[in-house]
């Protein structure tokens, strides 16, 4: 399940996109058209995706507005981000987080049309040798610099009345933040799965804060082009009745429900039993009503005013923001979050209420 990973990268795309967004503003608007790209990475809550093209469920909605659309998997989660970033996909499945510090930072118009799921577990935080958060401080602590691990830390030590000035982290890559865990001197880190349930079974190590800690704050979104939406809106349409009739399926017990998150497994290179594992810690939103009633909440505001402080502090609006109010985000109700003259990241609920009531 890889994805969520920030860093120096990041940056450099954040920096090459407001050049980009601030030498460009005549370029010409999305036109109508019939063909689309929409990327996406291995990770539990978006393996949806590639399984409803397998399963010709794409196709049947795509057929019905007249489109051909297009699910392309792309191997490295940021680079998937990124190659949205500059146009080469016209939507991709995304972190919140990174969602408004990669595009949105970077000048893309960008709109979240669907709320696929939150982390409930799939991140954590992970010490040896105690079994309280508080018993961190002081420490060393091994993340993925500038990723959601790094904010689920921010967010641990507030919750015990500390900072991030009381630990010091130490940037290591998803790739080898077990081999590290493993070792003696390594006493505390912050993970997400599939990586953190095998720093699980280290022995001493006990998981001490996670990210079911902080329900609906770590989501995962599929965004689009928000020019692109607007010259398109059948797209949307499409989009929304591929992902609820595909969640609808895999969360069903019987043999064609198993058989789906089979399929999905196999396609994320796992087996039934570890992709069950990882949905299980997956807050899915199968049901539309409920993801236009997270959309709408007050508490996403919350959320995202937390997601976006902490995202500012560390430098990831780029070096020509003043301050966390530098990107501008709208939600339903016509509500906004910094500045209302920039919205680059717009929380569209639109599509997602036409499946609720019935209207693809």
């Amino acid at each position: 399940m890889l994805k969520r990973i920030g860093g120096a990268g990041k940056l450099i795309l954040v920096a090459c996109s407001l050049m980009v967004a601030s030498c460009s503003p005549s370029a010409e608007a999305p036109k109508a058209r019939t063909e689309f790209n929409i990327g996406w990475s291995i990770y539990a809550g978006w393996m949806p995706w590639p399984y409803a093209q397998q399963a010709g469920i794409v196709k049947k909605w795509a057929d019905k507005y007249g489109l051909k659309i297009n699910i392309v998997q792309v191997n490295d989660y940021v680079e998937s981000v990124n190659q949205y970033t500059a146009g080469k996909l016209d939507g991709v499945t995304v972190a919140n987080m990174d969602a408004l510090t990669i595009p949105a930072a970077g000048g893309k118009d960008t709109s979240a049309i669907i709320v696929g799921d939150y982390s409930n577990g799939n991140d954590g935080i992970m010490l040896k040798g105690a079994d309280k958060l508080s018993a961190i401080k002081g420490r060393q602590v091994y993340l993925v610099e500038l990723s959601v691990s790094h904010y689920l830390l921010a967010r641990g030590l507030n919750s015990v009345g500390m900072a991030l000035t009381d630990v010091k982290t130490v940037n290591t890559a998803d790739a080898d933040i077990v081999g590290a865990f493993q070792t003696p001197a390594v006493t505390a880190a912050v993970a997400w799965n599939p990586q953190l349930s095998v720093m699980k079974g280290t022995p001493g190590a006990r998981q001490v804060f996670s990210s079911a800690d902080i329900p609906g704050e770590i989501l995962d979104l599929l965004v689009v082009d928000t020019e692109t939406l607007k010259a398109n809106p059948n797209l949307g349409k499409a989009l929304a009745g591929i992902w609820y009739e595909t969640t609808a399926l895999m969360q069903r017990q019987d043999e064609q429900g198993k058989a789906a998150r089979a399929a999905m497994a196999k396609l994320a290179g796992s087996t039934p039993e570890l992709f069950d594992q990882q949905l299980a810690t997956t807050y899915l939103y199968a049901d539309p009503k409920a993801a236009v009633a997270a959309t709408s909440a007050p508490a996403l505001i919350t959320t995202m005013t937390r997601v976006r402080d902490f995202s500012f502090s560390k430098g990831l609006f780029g070096q020509g923001a003043k301050s966390a109010d530098a990107v501008g985000m709208s939600f339903p109700g016509k509500k906004t979050l910094g500045d209302a003259n920039h919205v680059t990241l717009r929380f569209d609920e639109s599509f997602m209420q036409m499946a609720a009531d019935g209207k693809l």
